[in-house]
């Protein structure tokens, strides 16, 4: 079957921004491809079509693209938004901890996008919308692995769309700050934890429950993200509500200084 309609595959669909970036490009006129790693077979929901695919895994990746392609015949926009968080000290995690987060969170990202640029090359066209975070372009403390990931798909993003632009195919980020979903409130635990970080962990997990409760709407996300996906002349960066758009700003404009002890103040570190 091929579809007149602009065809989204949204990968970590089944909840959060995710599923609000599915519903929000579904109503702005693509058909939907969502996917979930619990997902059984092809279901519908919500009117966007749900498949299963774990980005960690190269055939996963490679069946639900090929179904994709059986099913709407174009891709046009990919948002790789799928991923974990972390918490704890960076010393704490263990080098096998470690790499699972960047398996999903940034070699989960450049599998996709390795089997979605062919069929998009192939039509002359085609957007990969990278969610990134503002903790992309700043440090996190106690999130430092999370961070890291986050700074290569900054990186990678960055220069993948000077290799594809030329095939009328853009690759662009999405920063979102601290959103009010379970994603942030799941984090992945170190296995181990060392005393010496136990007053700083405890005063952290008590930031970032305060914010999560006021976070953004996993809505506001989505529109930064069909915003990528539609606009005539496409930015490379979107930074999603008020708190990443000040980010945004500091990271770029503030003096070293300042910016580091407005991030110890805000972490609650000793400055």
């Amino acid at each position: 079957m091929t579809t007149t309609q602009p065809v989204a595959l949204v990968t970590g669909a089944s909840s959060g921004i995710g599923r609000d970036a599915a519903l929000a490009l579904t109503a702005a006129g693509f058909q939907v491809a969502g996917t979930s790693r619990k997902a059984v077979g092809v279901t519908e929901r919500d009117g966007f079509t749900l498949l299963a695919l774990d980005v960690a895994d190269d055939a996963s990746v490679a069946a639900a693209v090929d179904q994709v392609m059986a099913r709407f015949g174009r891709l046009d926009v990919l948002v790789n938004n799928a991923g974990v968080g972390t918490a704890g000290a960076a010393e704490e995690r263990s080098i096998a901890e470690d790499q699972a987060v960047f398996d999903t969170n940034f070699f989960g990202l450049i599998r996709v996008t390795k089997a979605v640029l062919p069929h998009m090359r192939a039509q002359g066209s085609g957007r990969v919308i990278n969610v990134s975070s503002v903790l992309g372009i700043a440090p996190a403390p106690y999130q430092a692995i999370y961070s890291a990931s986050k700074h290569a798909v900054e990186g990678y993003t960055e220069s993948l769309d000077h290799e594809v632009r030329e095939f009328g195919v853009r690759a662009l980020l999405v920063e979102p700050a601290i959103t009010n979903t379970a994603f942030e409130a799941n984090l992945l635990q170190p296995s181990a934890s060392l005393p010496a970080y136990a007053e700083r962990r405890k005063a952290y997990a008590a930031v970032l429950a305060t914010e999560i409760a006021r976070g953004d709407d996993p809505s506001i996300v989505a529109a930064a993200i069909v915003a990528a996906a539609t606009d005539a002349k496409p930015k490379l960066r979107y930074t999603a509500g008020p708190m990443a758009r000040r980010m945004s700003r500091l990271r770029r404009f503030a003096p070293a200084s300042a910016f580091d002890q407005g991030i110890r103040k805000f972490n609650r570190l000793p400055s």
